[in-house]
């Protein structure tokens, strides 16, 4: 078969195999042989104060923090306390650490958005490690006034899809004001303000609530709010 054309390919006269191919070992991309040894090399033990201010600054990416908060996340991570004193010092001097704004911030936001009242908010402060005094501070702007007016609210929203017999719904709500950490009056003025306006039903039920059924709702109010403490 002199005049057949030749083949090409893999066959008895292929091409010798060109680099790279499977015939070829390949070398592991982006590893040479010289980097073994560095590969090998420990990192260098990376200073405390820069791994407290990284801990510290991924805690407050998340939300605001208090100084107390940081502390503890810092002394979790096996920082020392006295580089963790320094860091949260000079976060303190530039104003990174707050907690006078963190509790004004905390108050208002709390208390628009979940309704809490003031000895709710005061447990969730110092439960973060917000000294008194600031805590008391922050907590003086809310009013009684618009506390008893967020009570009313809270109330009205939840009366419209509350359903039972007066007495059975009164004491529901009073007992969700006492979770929200709402004084005794207040909750029990709340309801009855609410019930009175609802129905002639429930508003006669509001005027006959006598002092045996406020008494009754008073202890189961401080039995609910013992839990905020």
């Amino acid at each position: 078969m002199a005049g057949r054309r030749a083949r090409t390919g893999r066959g008895w006269d292929a091409s010798p195999p060109r680099t790279g191919d499977a015939t070829t070992p390949r070398p592991r991309r982006g590893h040479r042989a010289e980097d073994a040894d560095a590969d090998a090399t420990p990192a260098p033990p990376r200073d405390e104060a820069e791994l407290a201010r990284e801990i510290c600054l991924r805690q407050l990416a998340v939300r605001p923090r208090t100084r107390a908060e940081l502390a503890g996340a810092l002394a979790r991570r096996g920082i020392s306390e006295e580089v963790a004193a320094q860091v949260l010092d000079r976060y303190d001097e530039v104003g990174i650490i707050d907690d006078a704004a963190f509790a004004r911030a905390w108050v208002s936001s709390r208390h628009t958005g979940r309704g809490l009242a003031r000895r709710a908010l005061a447990n969730e402060l110092r439960q973060r490690g917000v000294d008194g005094e600031v805590a008391s501070e922050a907590l003086g702007e809310l009013d009684e006034e618009t506390e008893a007016e967020t009570a009313r609210a809270l109330v009205e929203r939840k009366l419209r899809a509350t359903r039972g017999e007066p007495d059975a719904v009164f004491r529901r709500l009073v007992g969700m004001l006492a979770r929200k950490g709402y004084p005794p009056g207040v909750a029990i003025r709340a309801v009855k303000e609410a019930l009175a306006a609802q129905s002639a039903e429930a508003a006669e039920f509001a005027e006959q609530i006598d002092a045996d059924a406020l008494a009754d709702a008073e202890q189961e109010l401080d039995r609910d709010s013992r839990t905020l403490d």
